[in-house]
């Protein structure tokens, strides 16, 4: 499980990204790059990282669920994951 200032710094960049998205796209279509350096660093959306929802963590990531491959499994096997279920043949 990540850390809770690593996560919570995560959900920060996304909310500055959503922040300054209008303005960025706006900016990068005059062409105006000095007034995109002035943007903070973290508004930029190469910054943001897939995490766990629920963990935090960063790698294993399905994109379909927004969790990691290990939460993904646990919770498909208890069947909290509806339309999954446990193959065998």
């Amino acid at each position: 499980m990540a850390k809770e200032s690593i996560k919570a710094r995560e959900r920060k960049r996304e909310r500055m990204v959503a922040k300054y998205a209008a303005k960025r796209k706006k900016l990068k279509e005059a062409g105006d790059f000095v007034g995109l350096d002035k943007l903070p660093r973290n508004a930029s959306p190469v910054r943001l990282h897939n995490r766990c929802k629920l963990t935090g963590r960063p790698k294993g990531y399905m994109r379909k669920f927004g969790i990691s491959r290990v939460t993904f499994r646990e919770m498909a096997s208890k069947g909290m994951i509806p339309g999954v279920t446990k193959a065998s043949w």
